[in-house]
């Protein structure tokens, strides 16, 4: 058995970076909770409001506003906005598998602050459709940074902060490093996230390899099947496994689980897993945006990295491993107690480093 600390050290910091995202050994997984591991079955398809399948047991969820649609690039983006119009924005980017509604915390906490606060549903989730059905339903990194370009320039923004976890830090990340002009200021959760395929293919050591058990289950037609099949189920184990103080009710998990009903999540989710691993190519459009990130390049903007004590996939040396990655004005945080969906679990710690990294000069 790899317990978390074990596993940091075996993996090192160099294999997190390069194959990111988060997983779960089954065993580790029932370990941390059977009973929340265990599936309710799958949502439905609308995003329900506080309280209309709770229990009284239960305790209140805050909600979000309306969901806007707005056509941006290659998408019709479905995203929540709270704060003044006139605010300074930020945006804020969700991992997998998660939704909005892992920032309805903190996005007033942002927009008491003066921030107009904008959470967009990531292509592949929520109300987020392509436009064409011809449209390749490709999930390379440089995509979902080119889609956020994309949704910026829609709304007729040309900088923000931009704040994210999970594939949310990699997006940000990979438009900070490619678009620096675009961003006023950078947060991201677990650091360094822009995927180099190159580095991917080298072999971590076995157990390592073991506790990546769902990118391999991704990589096979009966993972795509299970994941279409059980994409509730297999996103609670995950939730489980990934934040194991964080003891989230049924209500929290099912109002995000109804954001997998999107009708573009499977092959959104198998391609972006496959594409990391090479078994999947990206739009040939992209090609030279993926070159460019395949040298890893450094980030500049002002920027404050968070890794989260109880995340398995934190990096060990609390932000060494990629502090060379950052060459402006930089700060770490390590929260103690927290596990991967770090906004949700922390929210007042995650907007206050939002507003700092605004201030970092």
């Amino acid at each position: 058995m790899v317990d978390r600390r074990t596993f940091g050290k075996i993996v090192g910091s160099g294999a997190v970076a390069a194959l990111g995202g988060l997983a779960a050994p089954p065993a580790a997984a029932r370990a941390a909770d059977p009973a929340r591991a265990a599936g309710t079955g799958r949502a439905a398809g609308t995003i329900l409001a506080s309280g209309s399948t709770a229990s009284a047991t239960r305790r209140a969820q805050p909600e979000f506003g309306p969901v806007r649609q707005l056509d941006a690039g290659e998408l019709n983006v479905g995203y929540v906005e709270t704060g003044p119009a006139a605010g300074r924005p930020v945006f804020l980017l969700h991992g997998w598998p998660y939704d909005i509604h892992s920032y309805t915390a903190v996005a007033p906490l942002l927009a008491a602050k003066g921030y107009r606060a904008i959470v967009p549903y990531l292509r592949g989730h929520g109300t987020t459709r392509f436009r064409d059905a011809a449209t390749p339903r490709t999930a390379e990194q440089s995509a979902f940074a080119l889609d956020l370009v994309a949704l910026m320039d829609a709304l007729g923004i040309r900088q923000a902060v931009l704040a994210g976890f999970d594939w949310g830090s990699r997006t940000a990340d990979v438009v900070a490093a490619l678009w620096p002009e675009r961003v006023k200021a950078l947060v991201s959760v677990s650091g360094y996230l822009i995927t180099n395929r190159e580095a991917n293919k080298q072999p971590l050591p076995p157990k390592a390899e073991w506790a990546w058990w769902y990118q391999y289950y991704f990589a096979t037609e009966r993972g795509r099947l299970g994941l279409d099949k059980n994409r509730h189920d297999l996103a609670k184990l995950i939730w489980a496994y990934a934040s194991p103080t964080w003891k989230f009710d049924d209500a929290t998990f099912d109002r995000t689980a109804a954001a997998f009903d999107n009708p573009d999540y499977v092959p959104i989710v198998i391609g972006n897993y496959r594409w990391r691993l090479s078994l999947a190519e990206g739009d040939p459009r992209h090609d030279d945006l993926e070159a460019q990130l395949a040298r890893s390049p450094t980030i500049g903007v002002p920027t404050i990295t968070i890794d989260a004590e109880e995340d398995p996939f934190v990096a060990p040396g609390n932000g060494s491993a990629y502090r060379a990655k950052f060459t402006g004005p930089y700060e770490h945080r390590a929260l103690p107690g927290i596990g991967h969906n770090v906004p949700q679990e922390a929210p007042a710690p995650f907007a206050q480093a939002v507003t700092d990294a605004d201030q970092l000069t």
